[in-house]
């Protein structure tokens, strides 16, 4: 290795350092991803010159600090024996960290398919969960020795080199330019480079192992919350809202108010049915494991959710709104297509809006959101209790309630055995009620009681924890039948969001499916809905159902039409609303427009039977269409027009 008998070969070493352990998790994550890629040597050059730059940008902020301290350490301190003793334990610590890293990222990449995001920004604010949720997933007692020994290993290999920068002395002048150029280097890359560097395939893996993880996240962390009229395409403010009244137009809606809102009466088809509604959202519970799709994955995993598609109205084709269980709480509870940044549920000022649970409030209900975990975490309980619910989580759990806990929560048995016992008070109380319940059972480490499915807990293997979790809800539906609040509840029984997001597009459209099944058997004639659907058409649909006329805020539609047990008076082909962390997605008559940063916008064809994306042209018609769906969710959110009077 080249040495520099200075300081300079100081910042030369942690420089490679950092090179090598980058370049090292990309070889991982190339391996990872390797099925999933376009292959050729061309695409494999721009991997590993993209995946240089971002490595350099990466290490230009820590290299910046560094080299300031070079600059201004006076030479009697820089030479001290101390010091070179504290350079060696930083050393070891850096390759400790870094390759505590890059176990990190691999793992990451294992369960998600990408690197860092906002996924990880998010969970770094709730350190009890996250380190609860790595010390009871993986076997850390393996990892951090391998750990260690990966970085003790890098601190011999550099050895010689972190010697000789400490052989001669460097003069002040002489340390300026070097310094210079590592303190204008952040900046330069800051303002010169972009994520759009890594876009060198059409292939999202190829994208992905090209980024710098470590970049990725500070990206992450600076663009929580984008402006949407700064970064994404818009149209006439006229326009958008002629597009959305024209889109949301249908029998039985009679818009009222200004021309730039939404607000408009739905009337009923019928007499006012006040039956109770249990909405059960299971944690990542893909389409691709039910059999009732016919997807041979996970066969036989949900027996119980299977059987359940013959006895309900069963949406074939009902779409996740993201990836993340924040952007399914907030589509279902506020019918509002996603906005770009992180979730309204973890924003500030976000209580009060229009919402599910305003309405149902508004008809006598009591409204509870039911958690198996503690709710602060991903702020659900300031959501939830600012939008109209009362709040059930773990803390509410006394200790015989609970036979099985992880670092997530309760057990989806334990959790829906507290559904049971709240039921039975509110109907003591001859209170109707309405409750949204969140499972947790489905999220790593997969753990569970043992003794209820023939896979044991210990092998925390994700189809375990899926059939566990419909173990426990075919359980909580036997034993509601023997409840006399049975025939009059109306039963939900949908997904938060799928288990994989990743995918070769970048709206990955097969990773957004999951089911939904309303199941009551004295008042829903159970059928099968082709209608295309997301999770903003939860709750018109449901509220539809029970015939409740109402003012709509709602930016989603009753897809059945209104009609107690006779469903398919909805529009046959429907629009799903998707979204990643800053891309927003409109699919509608087999093609899919992508809103970005930067004002992108690109169409492209789904193929639904194969679950193929491929380009296609471009669509003005629907591309207009999504624009104002966005555009004018932003507008009504930033100037809180769905926001009840106070």
């Amino acid at each position: 290795m080249l040495m520099t008998r200075d300081r300079r070969g100081l910042f030369t070493a942690f420089f490679v350092l950092f090179l090598a352990f980058s370049l090292l998790t990309r070889l991982t994550l190339l391996v990872m991803a390797w099925p999933e890629l376009d292959r050729g040597i061309l695409v494999l050059l721009k991997i590993f010159f993209s995946g240089f730059l971002y490595d350099c940008a990466a290490f230009s902020y820590p290299g910046a600090a560094l080299a300031l301290y070079l600059l201004l350490l006076p030479e009697k301190i820089y030479a001290a024996s101390w010091h070179r003793v504290s350079v060696y334990g930083l050393f070891f610590a850096s390759a400790f960290l870094l390759a505590f890293n890059l176990a990190a990222e691999y793992y990451f990449f294992y369960e998600f398919g990408v690197r860092y995001n906002f996924i990880a920004v998010d969970y770094l604010v709730y350190t009890n969960e996250v380190v609860g949720n790595i010390r009871e997933s993986y076997n850390l007692p393996l990892v951090l020795p391998l750990v260690a020994l990966l970085a003790a290993a890098s601190a011999w290999a550099f050895r010689r080199p972190l010697g000789a920068a400490f052989l001669r002395p460097l003069p002040l002048r002489r340390r300026a330019a070097p310094a210079l150029a590592a303190l204008c280097a952040p900046l330069l890359f800051f303002f010169l480079l972009d994520g759009r560097l890594a876009k060198i395939s059409g292939n999202e893996y190829a994208n992905e192992v090209a980024m710098n993880g470590l970049y990725a996240f500070g990206s992450a962390f600076l663009n929580n919350e984008l402006p949407y009229d700064k970064f994404y395409a818009s149209i006439a403010p006229e326009a958008v809202f002629a597009t959305l009244r024209a889109a949301l137009a249908g029998p039985g809606v009679e818009f009222a108010g200004p021309g730039n809102d939404i607000n408009r009466r739905i009337t009923a088809s019928g007499p006012l049915k006040k039956l109770n509604v249990v909405v059960i959202t299971g944690e990542s519970m893909s389409a691709e494991y039910l059999a009732a799709f016919g997807a041979a994955k996970g066969a036989g995993t949900l027996p119980n959710l299977d059987a359940l598609a013959a006895k309900s109205i069963f949406f074939k084709r009902y779409y996740a709104a993201g990836t993340r269980t924040v952007r399914g709480l907030e589509a279902m509870t506020l019918s509002l297509p996603p906005l770009p940044g992180t979730s309204i549920v973890k924003r500030p000022d976000n209580g009060g809006f229009f919402s599910w649970g305003s309405v149902m409030r508004g008809l006598g209900y009591t409204s509870k959101y039911i958690y198996a975990g503690y709710g602060y975490f991903d702020n659900m309980n300031a959501f939830y209790s600012g939008n109209g619910f009362e709040i059930v989580d773990r803390s509410d759990f006394v200790s015989d309630e609970i036979t099985f806990a992880n670092i997530w929560g309760v057990c989806d048995g334990d959790l829906l055995s507290k559904t049971l016992r709240e039921a039975d008070a509110d109907f003591e109380a001859r209170r109707p009620f309405f409750y949204m319940v969140m499972t947790t059972t489905n999220h790593r480490p997969f753990t569970y009681p043992d003794g209820k499915i023939d896979i044991p807990s210990a092998a925390q293997s994700r189809t375990g924890a899926l059939k566990y979790s419909d173990y426990a809800i075919g359980a909580f539906l036997a034993a509601a039948a023997k409840k006399p609040w049975f025939k009059d509840t109306v039963f939900v029984i949908t997904a938060d969001h799928c288990a994989n997001s990743a995918g070769k597009a970048e709206v990955p459209v097969r990773n957004y499916h999951i089911p939904l099944f309303i199941y009551s058997p004295a008042h829903v004639k159970p059928a099968s809905v082709e209608t295309l659907a997301s999770q903003l058409d939860l709750a018109p649909t449901v509220l539809g159902l029970l015939n409740v006329p109402y003012e709509s805020r709602f930016f989603g539609r009753d897809v059945l039409g209104g009609r107690l047990g006779s469903p398919g008076g909805g529009e046959a082909k429907g629009r799903a609303f998707l979204s990643t962390f800053q891309k927003m997605a409109l699919l509608r008559d087999a093609r899919l427009a992508v809103l970005g940063p930067k004002k992108y916008l690109k169409t492209y064809r789904w193929d639904e039977p194969l679950k193929t994306i491929t380009d296609a042209p471009a669509d003005p018609a629907l591309e207009a269409e999504a624009i104002a769906f966005y555009q004018g969710a932003n507008y009504i959110y930033k100037n809180r027009l769905n926001r009840l009077p106070r």
